[in-house]
């Protein structure tokens, strides 16, 4: 018995660490970006937005009923099935009102996790950009999308929209998508959120529409976890719910003060080591 219970000891302590780590790898962004297709397996979005990773991630088709997908060459049009079924739903609806295509950017890469450059977020297959061009826009081939300008719909001095670009067929894009299901939230630049507010004030979709930096010149749809993920131990966490009313208060005034428009600057440190991605995506990460 003594011999058999040494022998054990023995085979833990030189047995892969990797078997046994608490904690998935550190998430170097460069290997999330290094495989060309998906994880294989029914599909699973796995832990939150800005620290998470996808398996059996789907794409979303380069041309569609309405759309445009922007900067293929980036490899990340991938997404969870219901994040691709909510952009071209999206894309049809506006169709339907007379809108011309979307163009379609950044979803998510092939197995999610961090990308090197771009966003902190659409980790978890959950997340899509949707260019807020309402411009006419022919078939445009998929080289050709690669570069493209598309202009702010705000001011220089970020206080309002443009009124030389903003439309009210803008606020139809925004109240379609807004407006679909299992959306989570809608991110805009504050300015747009404060023209929806001065056009739209009560209404219910404005509670999905946020604002934050940025994201003038396109919107920001965030899922929520599909049904079921967490009671299978898939570990797909929400962020919190928004909080209730359409959002046009002193939270959004907020947005127009010194603080918020000029933070200020954190003093140089060394840079933080990567954070570590939940479990889960280690085998996501090193799947064939």
């Amino acid at each position: 018995m003594r011999r058999l219970v040494l022998g054990s000891l023995l085979a833990l302590l030189v047995a892969p660490l990797s078997a046994f780590a608490l904690e998935a790898p550190l998430a170097r962004a460069a290997d999330w970006a290094a495989p060309p297709r998906p994880a294989p397996g029914p599909a699973r979005s796995i832990g939150t937005t800005n620290l998470g990773c996808l398996a059996g991630a789907v794409t979303l088709p380069p041309e569609g009923p309405g759309w445009q997908a922007i900067r293929t060459s980036r490899n990340r049009h991938w997404g969870h099935p219901e994040t691709i079924a909510l952009v071209a739903g999206i894309a049809g609806r506006a169709r339907a009102a007379g809108l011309p295509d979307l163009w379609i950017g950044d979803l998510s890469q092939p197995r999610g996790g961090p990308m090197p450059w771009g966003h902190s977020s659409h980790q978890s297959g959950l997340d899509a950009d949707i260019w807020l061009d309402l411009r006419p826009k022919a078939r445009v081939p998929a080289a050709q999308r690669e570069e493209l300008t598309i202009p702010s719909l705000v001011r220089a001095d970020g206080l309002d929209v443009d009124p030389a670009r903003w439309t009210p067929r803008h606020a139809t894009l925004i109240r379609i998508a807004a407006e679909a299901p299992g959306l989570d939230r809608l991110l805009v630049n504050p300015a747009i959120k404060r023209r929806l507010c001065a056009d739209h004030r009560g209404a219910a979709w404005l509670r999905q529409v946020r604002p934050w930096r940025g994201h003038d010149s396109h919107m920001h749809l965030r899922l929520r976890c599909p049904a079921g993920h967490a009671a299978h131990g898939q570990e797909c966490r929400d962020i919190a719910p928004a909080p209730p009313g359409d959002g046009c208060d002193a939270s959004l005034d907020w947005w127009f003060t010194e603080e918020a428009r000029n933070p200020p600057r954190r003093p140089s440190t060394r840079p933080a080591p990567p954070p570590r991605l939940p479990l889960a995506c280690a085998a996501v990460l090193a799947a064939p």
